[in-house]
């Protein structure tokens, strides 16, 4: 039985740990290295660093950042932010990234995703996929990029359903609507991309409890992610842990 994981996040800007909601009003949470060992030796299975200035400013992501982390880590680390080519995730390799996560630039080339993916393996392949409901009111999620600014009119879960047919090996999705509310996570949108593909679908944006990780995990995730409960000090991890067992995942639960 596989179990499920407990990822806190980095959100990254000019070597900072930042946060705020739905991408914007960003405030200070910390020295990205520190936060990792904190996370880690509170029993945290992996980490992800995302540069969430990459994109926006047209650069790659800082790879001494990324060294920094990794020189205090063990545990497994995806980041993502500012890959636009096999080079650049090759680049976040060498500094010590397991997996590199791919957004905006594989929506523009969804081939990026196949290139990643037959460089590096399948594994090594992250979508990060932001979505939101549509804002005309229609059924359904859309695809953002650039952070969020930009709503692509692509269907989430048909995007999902093609980056895992290209090759991507876990989907990192982002509720653009939740992020940062402590609403918990949106759990149609979990179950539809969960239904839709055969990877594993980590759950982001919206996490305030260990209530709302066990409606993600029950909704379909197979791994969870937070952010403002770990960098507020609401929660630790193996708080987060020993709620979700009495909650009743105990045999999925890594202790």
């Amino acid at each position: 039985m596989l179990t499920h994981r407990i990822i806190p996040c980095l959100d990254v800007r000019d070597g900072r740990v930042v946060k705020g909601v739905r991408f914007s009003g960003l405030r200070d949470a910390g020295d990205p290295a520190e936060r990792a060992a904190a996370y880690e030796a509170q029993g945290a299975d992996e980490l992800v660093m995302l540069d969430v200035s990459a994109t926006p400013e047209g650069r790659a992501t800082a790879a001494d950042t990324v060294r920094r982390i990794r020189a205090v880590l063990g545990i497994p680390l995806t980041v993502g932010g500012g890959v636009r080519r096999p080079e650049n995730a090759a680049t976040l390799l060498e500094a010590g990234a397991d997996k590199v996560g791919v957004n905006t630039a594989a929506v523009e080339n969804p081939a990026l995703i196949s290139e990643i993916a037959e460089r590096f393996g399948r594994q090594c392949a992250v979508l990060a996929l932001d979505a939101a409901r549509y804002a005309d009111g229609r059924p359904g999620w859309e695809v953002v990029t650039q952070s969020g600014k930009h709503r692509t009119g692509r269907d989430a879960i048909a995007w999902a359903r093609e980056a895992a047919e290209r090759g991507a090996g876990e989907i990192l999705l982002t509720s653009w609507d939740r992020d940062g509310t402590r609403s918990g996570y949106d759990t149609d949108l979990l179950a539809a991309v969960s239904g839709a593909v055969q990877v594993p679908v980590i759950a982001s944006g919206g996490a305030a409890t260990s209530a709302h990780l066990a409606e993600a995990l029950h909704a379909g995730a197979d791994a969870v992610l937070a952010a403002s409960i770990f960098h507020d000090g609401d929660y630790t991890v193996v708080r987060v842990k020993a709620e979700l067992v009495s909650l009743g995942f105990g045999g999925r639960i890594r202790l």
